[in-house]
C-alpha cells in the first residue's frame, strides 16, 4: 500500500481503491486479544453496506444515522454512507449514558434534527432505538448485520456527497447542534493532522475514544482509515476497566500515535503504578494528542514522570485545540517540540492569573487555519491579551443545521467561527482558558469555571466528581459546585477555594450520587443546563450553602 504523507488531496474514498491485506484494523476482543480487519476486508464490507443503503431506499445526500460502538459495522457504516452518495451523522449509543431517560431526551433530539432516511445500530442498542424511532414518527432502526444480509457490493463507489458529515456538538451548553461538514473541509482536515502529525501506513495509532465524538471520529478513525495504517481499537470500557491493558498495547504494538482528553491522563495516573509497567516500553510514541478539554500542566508533568522511565518522550505528549465547527483540528503542537505554560499580560481580566493555575499552550494553527483573539465588541488583541478565540480558513463548518439557537455563544458567520471560548495568543501558540458563558466578574477580572475546577482537581478533587458552576442568582453573584459522591474533605477544600477567589459571591453546594452530573456524551458537565436548572429550583437534588464543616 503506498499512501500518501498528510496528503490534503487525497479523497475520503480513495482508500478503496488501494485497500491493503497486510494493514488494517484490530479490534479488542474479551479474551484478551485482537481481531484483525484488513482494508481489503472493510472495504468490502463498506461497498456492501452502500449497497444495501441503496437498495433501502436510501438517496443521494439524504442522512444515514449511525449508533453504533467502534466496530468494523461502524467503518462500513460511515464509509458506506459515503459511498452511497448519503451523508453519516454518528449518533452515541446508549452505553454513553447512565441514565435510560437522558439518553432518551438527547438521541430523540438528535435523530429530529437530522430526520435521518435510515438509521443503523448495534443489537444491543436496537430496542432502545425502535422506542424512540417509533415516538418521533421516523423509520424503524436496522441492525447492521440485518442491513447487509444477502446483499451483493457495488462495484465502484457513488461520489461522495456535498456534506460529507453531519456531526454534533458536545451539547454542554445545553442540546447539541448539529454541524453540516463538507466533503471538502472533512478532506482539508484529515489531510492537515496527516502533514502535522507525520501520518503515514507504516505508524500505527491506538485509541479507546468513542467514534460518536469528534475527536474520535474524525480525530482518529477517519484519519486512520484514510491515511491506511494500522488501528488498535479499544473500547472506552475497555479503557476504564483496564487502562493497563491500553498502555500494554502502546508498548507491545510499537504505537506511535494515540490521543485522549486530559481526563484520561488523569485516569491512568489514578489507576497505573510504576510496578505495573515493568517490562513496557512507551519510545515508539512520538504523538500523544491531549484535547476536548483544558489541560492540566500538572497532569502533563504527572504523566510523564509515571511512564518517561519507561522511554515516553516529553516533547511526545501533544495539546491541541479543535471544535465540531471546525471539523475538528485547529491547533497543534508539533510532536518533539515539548509542550509550555504561559500567563496572559496584567490586567487582560484572565481567569487564570487570578486563579493562580498556568495555562498550557495548545501549539499553532495548522497550514490554512487562522486564529485571532478579539474583544467584546470584535476587535483585534494583541498577544498576551485575553479574549474571544475565532477561528477563520479551510475546513470550517458550511453552517448548523436546523434550529441554531443556543446559549453556548458559538457561532458560524462572515467573520468566522466565533467559538465561544476564551484564550490568548502568545508568540504564534495559542492559551486555551475555557467557555466564556462559564465564568464570573470578580474585582475586575473574569474567573472561569474550569480554573477553579483544576485547582478542586489539584487539591485532590477527582475529575468527575465535580463541577463547578458561576453566574448571577437573583442579582447575586454565585457560585456553585455540584459533587457526585462527596467525601467530606471535598467540602473543605471547594470553600477553601472558591472563598478565596470569588470574594463576596454566594457560595453554595448540590450533592447528587457517584455519576450523578449530567454531562455530554463526551463526558463535559453540561454547566449552564444544571445552573438553569439550579435558578429554577428543579433541579433534582436540593441546594445549600457551601461551608468548610
Amino acid at each position: 500500500m503506498t499512501g500518501t504523507l498528510g496528503n490534503p488531496d487525497r479523497g475520503l474514498l480513495d482508500w478503496l481503491d488501494e485497500a491493503s491485506t497486510e494493514h488494517g484494523l484490530y479490534y479488542a476482543n474479551h479474551d484478551d486479544g485482537w481481531d484483525f480487519w484488513s482494508y481489503r476486508d472493510l472495504g468490502r464490507l463498506v461497498l456492501t453496506t452502500a449497497a444495501a443503503l441503496r437498495a433501502g431506499g436510501v438517496g443521494r445526500g439524504e442522512v444515514v444515522a449511525l449508533v453504533q460502538r467502534s466496530s468494523p459495522g461502524f467503518v462500513a457504516g460511515f464509509f458506506g454512507a459515503l459511498a452511497a452518495g448519503a451523508t453519516p451523522c454518528a449518533i452515541a449509543p446508549p452505553f454513553a449514558y447512565q441514565r435510560a431517560d437522558e439518553y432518551e431526551v438527547h438521541a430523540a433530539h438528535l435523530l429530529r434534527t437530522v430526520r435521518p432516511a435510515a438509521v443503523v445500530c448495534d443489537d444491543e442498542s436496537l430496542e432502545r432505538l425502535r422506542k424512540i424511532a417509533a415516538d418521533l414518527g421516523i423509520g424503524e432502526p436496522v441492525a447492521f448485520g440485518q442491513l447487509i444480509a444477502d446483499t451483493e457490493p457495488l462495484e465502484r463507489p457513488l461520489p461522495p456527497p456535498e456534506t460529507a458529515l453531519l456531526q454534533f456538538t458536545s451539547g454542554s451548553s445545553g442540546f447539541s447542534r448539529g454541524v453540516r461538514i463538507s466533503a471538502e473541509a472533512l478532506r482539508t482536515n484529515i489531510g492537515g493532522m496527516g502533514t502535522w502529525l507525520g501520518c503515514a501506513p507504516h505508524r500505527p495509532a491506538a485509541s479507546w475514544l468513542p467514534v460518536h465524538h469528534d475527536m474520535g471520529l474524525v480525530g482518529f478513525l477517519l484519519n486512520v482509515v484514510v491515511t491506511g495504517f494500522d488501528g488498535w481499537m479499544l473500547q472506552p470500557d475497555d479503557f476504564i476497566r483496564s487502562p493497563l491493558r491500553y498502555l500494554r498495547c502502546l508498548s507491545e504494538r510499537r504505537i506511535v500515535m494515540t490521543a485522549m482528553p486530559n481526563f484520561g491522563l488523569s485516569y491512568i495516573l489514578r489507576r497505573v503504578r510504576p510496578a505495573d509497567l515493568e517490562g513496557l516500553r512507551f519510545d515508539a510514541l512520538r504523538a500523544v494528542i491531549i484535547g476536548a478539554e483544558r489541560v492540566d500542566p500538572r497532569v502533563l508533568s504527572d504523566f510523564h514522570a509515571l511512564l518517561g522511565p519507561y522511554g515516553l518522550d516529553r516533547g511526545a505528549l501533544v495539546p491541541a485545540y479543535g471544535s465540531a465547527e471546525a471539523t475538528l483540528a485547529v491547533t497543534g503542537l508539533p510532536p518533539g517540540e515539548g509542550w509550555t505554560t504561559g500567563q496572559p499580560d496584567e490586567g487582560s481580566g484572565d481567569a487564570s492569573s487570578l486563579a493562580g493555575t498556568a495555562v498550557v499552550g495548545c501549539g499553532r494553527p495548522l497550514p490554512g487555519r487562522t486564529v485571532t483573539i478579539v474583544s467584546e465588541d470584535g476587535g483585534r488583541l494583541p498577544d498576551g491579551r485575553v479574549g474571544e478565540i475565532v477561528v477563520n480558513g479551510v475546513s470550517i463548518a458550511s453552517g448548523y443545521l436546523g434550529d441554531t439557537g443556543s446559549a453556548s455563544g458559538t457561532s458560524l458567520g462572515e467573520e468566522g467561527l466565533r467559538t465561544g471560548d476564551a484564550g490568548f495568543l502568545r508568540d504564534g501558540q495559542l492559551f486555551v482558558i475555557g467557555r466564556l458563558g462559564d465564568g464570573l466578574k470578580v474585582s475586575g477580572k473574569m474567573v472561569f469555571a474550569e480554573s477553579l475546577e483544576t485547582l478542586l482537581h489539584q487539591r485532590g478533587v477527582p475529575e468527575r466528581r465535580v463541577a463547578v458552576l458561576l453566574g448571577v442568582r437573583d442579582a447575586t453573584p454565585t457560585g456553585v459546585v455540584v459533587f457526585a459522591g462527596v467525601r467530606p474533605e471535598w467540602r473543605r477544600i471547594a470553600h477553601e477555594v472558591l472563598s478565596e477567589w470569588l470574594g463576596d459571591a454566594a457560595l453554595l453546594s448540590v450533592e447528587v450520587p457517584q455519576g450523578g452530573i449530567a454531562v455530554t456524551s463526551s463526558g463535559k458537565p453540561r454547566r449552564r443546563v444544571i445552573w438553569q436548572a439550579v435558578c429554577s429550583g428543579t433541579y433534582e437534588a436540593a441546594t445549600q450553602p457551601l461551608t468548610a464543616d
